[in-house]
């Protein structure tokens, strides 16, 4: 009968180790969406221009 106990002791125990471990991967990859969707975003904000400095205007004769 002690074997019994300490069998489902156990296995309550490894159960709900694994739930805990099935949270942090959980959050783990909310986080990394969060961080990729944010950079997402800000790459969608930045402008690249190929001109440096002023623009040349067409020169008058």
């Amino acid at each position: 009968m002690f074997e019994h106990e300490l069998y489902h002791l156990r296995s309550t125990e490894l159960i709900r180790e694994a739930q805990n471990e099935r949270l942090v991967r959980e959050i783990v990859r909310g986080r990394r969406a969060a961080r990729r969707e944010a950079a997402r975003q800000d790459a969608e904000g930045e402008v690249h221009t190929s001109r440096r400095g002023r623009l040349r205007s067409t020169r008058t004769a």
